[in-house]
């Protein structure tokens, strides 16, 4: 029935086609129609575009204005190439652009004679630095303008004869120069400066050390370690937390005194040992600041040689140069109140410390902050989190950590990657990087302990400060800001100092829990290669033609096949 009736309103369409009139009115109708909906199609069009455009226009005005907004350290731009002719320093100063010929060399000499080297333009500036004229060390002092002395230093090791082939990029390099505290870094932090390096900085956690949460800040270029670090940070969380303890806090310098004789030298040995020697050498020491106090002196001889390790308090700094001063006061009073004026000082560093090297005294008797943080994981937090199970954990940790490193021979290293977790907090912190080979010193401990996984990580030579060295840098203060230890304590000298060494060793224990599980499951590499690895690898822009003889690449494989293969043929 519907068939039929479709069939009629069709046929009495196609009929009504036929009239004049009716057909003129239905092609009018179907042209309007048409006309209208273009309209709205392009009305519609627009309105998507205008936020668009808007969004733009707001980018460009930002930009525009970004030279305005005030930047602070560590921002990263390019080096910015003004127009020579726009720029004032390459002119000469209170005069109009190019009214005045350039300056003979033997006029810019005596304006820098006259101390208004300030007023020389760039180029005259870099000229008489080349000729020796102005030390290149001397930039800032010269110049007055800090920012102005890192440009010139650029230009100056871009130009240099002797160098050019390798630095000539220098000068218009992207690293970073401008927008940066120089007044912080000049005397104190670094020499000859040139730029900054910006530095990626995440934050694993939070992480409950002691009971209160803290983000732990990380400066590091390797994927994946911070992310690692926040499971195992969560990890702990699940298990209440990390516990830490600190069982010692001495910094250390180890002189070495000289003598004629071994008889002098075994004098001088016996009286360090004895009660009046310690006395005497203590309020020497103790009388050069408020917050070094002598703790111990341990003494070792070899032939006519004395090596004594002062061990010290040194407040909330980390202390090196603290310590040094005592030293020197100690043995001055030693030589000429105590009958060693036959004595002589080698060296206020004698090795004995030991500073920035592997040694088996700062594992066995520690350097700086000594402390042990645990935890302890249910089975369950293991399984869901960590992906792996409590015995697998302690079966790896003891092949791994401890059979392993004593097969390697190792000092310290009883650990995963404690060195990662202190490397990255220092960075961040304004520490002494140099300082992680001794802070890195780690041994990793795990047990099944009633079902549930304990670890704990021994870490006897921590070496931080919470004031001096790259901490007055406002970056890395902030990040002490950010865990609560910037600065000296107000009441308890040294507390802070000793929270952050708490928070290194607190990071190391979910650092070594994350990557344990990850070495247990399995996961390393294919997590390394999902963070590091995503796309396929390409071959780093490079000057054509870099000196230095290139080794010739060779695989493991085809190593390994040489040696199954053609040695055996050659056998």
């Amino acid at each position: 029935m519907f068939s039929a009736m479709g069939g009629r309103v069709v046929e009495g369409l196609l009929k009504s086609f036929e009239d004049p009139v009716l057909s003129k009115w239905i092609i009018i109708a179907l042209a309007m129609s048409l006309v209208l909906n273009g309209y709205l199609f392009n009305a519609a069009r627009w309105s998507i575009k205008e936020p668009e455009q808007d969004r733009a226009q707001q980018r460009d005005q930002s930009a525009a204005n970004a030279p305005n907004a005030p930047l602070t350290n560590g921002h990263a731009i390019a080096p910015n190439h003004k127009d020579p002719e726009a720029d004032p320093t390459t002119h000469h100063a209170g005069l109009p652009n190019g009214d005045t010929p350039k300056r003979s060399r033997e006029e810019c000499e005596a304006l820098l004679k006259d101390k208004k080297a300030a007023l020389l333009n760039d180029e005259e500036l870099t000229d008489l630095a080349l000729r020796n004229k102005i030390p290149g060390y001397a930039l800032e002092k010269t110049l007055g303008d800090k920012t102005r002395a890192v440009k010139i230093r650029r230009s100056l090791i871009s130009r240099n004869a002797q160098t050019s082939d390798l630095t000539s990029s220098l000068e218009k390099s992207l690293l970073p120069y401008e927008n940066f505290d120089y007044d912080r870094v000049h005397g104190a932090c670094c020499e000859n400066v040139v730029g900054y390096l910006p530095l990626p900085l995440g934050v694993a956690g939070p992480l409950v050390i002691d009971g209160k949460s803290y983000f732990l800040p990380m400066a590091t270029t390797e994927g994946v370690l911070v992310a690692s670090a926040s499971r195992g940070c969560k990890a702990i969380n699940a298990g209440g937390g990390a516990i830490t303890v600190l069982t010692a806090d001495g910094m250390t310098r180890g002189p070495c005194i000289g003598f004629e004789t071994l008889t002098r030298a075994a004098a001088a040995k016996v009286w360090l040992d004895s009660a009046e020697g310690q006395k005497v050498m203590r309020e020497a020491f103790n009388s050069t600041s408020r917050f070094a106090r002598l703790n111990q002196l341990k003494t070792s001889i070899a032939g006519t040689y004395v090596y004594v390790r002062f061990k010290t308090t040194t407040g909330d700094a980390m202390g090196m140069n603290m310590i040094s001063k005592g030293v020197e006061k100690a043995l001055e009073v030693m030589s000429q109140e105590a009958g060693f004026e036959d004595m002589a000082i080698i060296s206020v560093s004698g090795n004995f410390c030991t500073d920035k090297k592997p040694a088996a005294i700062n594992w066995i008797d520690g350097r700086g902050k000594s402390v042990v943080a645990e935890a302890i994981i249910p089975a369950h937090v293991v399984r869901d989190v960590l992906k792996s199970n409590v015995d697998a954990l302690v079966e790896l940790n003891i092949s791994k950590n401890l059979i392993g490193s004593a097969m390697a021979g190792s000092i310290g290293g009883f650990n995963a990657h404690a060195a990662n977790m202190v490397t990255a907090i220092f960075l961040a912190t304004g520490q002494d990087p140099a300082q992680n080979v001794e802070s890195s010193n780690c041994i990793t401990v795990m047990k099944n302990l009633n079902g549930a996984l304990q670890i704990s990580v021994s870490m006897p030579s921590i070496e931080v400060g919470t004031i001096g060295g790259g901490t007055i840098l406002e970056p890395q203060a902030a990040m002490l800001d950010l865990l609560g230890v910037r600065g000296p304590h107000p009441a308890t000298p040294g507390a802070n100092a000793q929270q952050l060494a708490r928070i290194v060793a607190a990071g190391v224990l979910a650092g070594e829990l994350s990557l344990c599980s990850a070495l247990a499951a399995g996961h390393l590499v294919k997590a390394h290669m999902s963070h590091n690895r995503s796309a396929v690898p390409s071959a780093a822009v490079s000057r054509a033609g870099s000196p230095g003889v290139r080794a010739k690449p060779v695989g493991l494989g085809a190593g390994l096949a040489m040696t199954g293969t053609e040695e055996r043929g050659r056998r």
